[in-house]
């Protein structure tokens, strides 16, 4: 019987290492896409996942920081914010957002940081048939994926957007920065602006946990509204399950992160190996 074909490369001393940082992290897909594509293009390279709470995040990247053989991190909840004001430069997305999701090590020290949810987050949708271009948009959530998806929507032409969160301070920072670049296209709302949307998104952990109450009430969005989530854990939580059941197009986490996969091999300045 033929042996089966190796799908991941041994781990030595040669091995580079990437990390991908969250609280909680089992949920994390990043090592079942950037593992696999080490494979495929013959690098010496593996990404784990890092366990660290919020209050030990910064003694956790300083000490990868000075780790000789890590060529970068991936950043997830809770962490996206702190990750950006801990970086020595910033991508446009980044600094407008205020949140990063990838970190470089830089030549000279410190970290480079750079947003691609919101422009895998785009992609995803537009690969899905469902163009933001003109569309009015309900975005659920200010937090680190929240605001990078803000910015991706406004710089791709969405229609009028209204956020919601309840963190109020938090929500005004993000429309701030906003302003700055999309004059008055961005407001806030005390509670979800549901009743006319074309798009609404979940850009909060809520659904992560079994427990967890919906984001949004999805029995208040007209017909045909596209509701997405961004929990990719599980693949189908409550909320598609719900929009489904009323027959509204449901667009799952999933895309926004297989969506980023270029992006990260173009940051990460991923090129096969010159023996593959």
């Amino acid at each position: 019987m033929a042996e089966p074909a190796q799908t991941t490369r041994p781990i030595g001393g040669a091995t580079r290492l990437y990390a991908v940082i969250g609280d909680p992290v089992a949920q994390v897909q990043a090592p079942s896409l950037l593992n696999p594509l080490f494979t495929r293009l013959a690098i010496d390279a593996v990404l784990v996942p890092v366990h660290a709470r919020p209050t030990d995040f910064a003694t956790v990247l300083h000490g990868l920081a000075a780790i000789e053989n890590l060529d970068g991190v991936l950043v997830t909840i809770p962490h996206k914010v702190a990750a950006c004001a801990l970086a020595a430069e910033r991508s446009p997305a980044a600094r407008i957002s205020g949140s990063a999701n990838v970190l470089r090590p830089l030549p000279g020290g410190g970290w480079l940081a750079d947003n691609f949810d919101g422009t895998g987050f785009v992609h995803g949708l537009t690969a899905a048939g469902h163009p933001v271009h003109g569309a009015r948009v309900a975005l659920m959530g200010a937090g680190g994926a929240g605001s990078a998806i803000a910015v991706a929507l406004l710089d791709a032409g969405c229609g009028p957007l209204s956020i919601y969160d309840p963190d109020r301070a938090k929500c005004a920072g993000l429309l701030a920065r906003l302003d700055e670049h999309w004059p008055g296209r961005a407001v806030a709302t005390p509670e979800p602006a549901l009743s006319d949307a074309d798009l609404a998104v979940n850009a909060t952990p809520l659904g992560l946990r079994p427990g967890d109450p919906l984001p949004l009430r999805p029995g208040s969005l007209p017909a045909g509204c596209v509701v997405a989530d961004i929990i990719m854990k599980p693949p189908r939580t409550r909320l598609m399950e719900a929009a489904s059941a009323l027959g509204l197009p449901a667009h799952p986490g999933i895309h926004m992160l297989t969506h980023q996969l270029d992006l990260y091999r173009s940051f990460f300045q991923l090129s096969p190996a010159d023996n593959a």
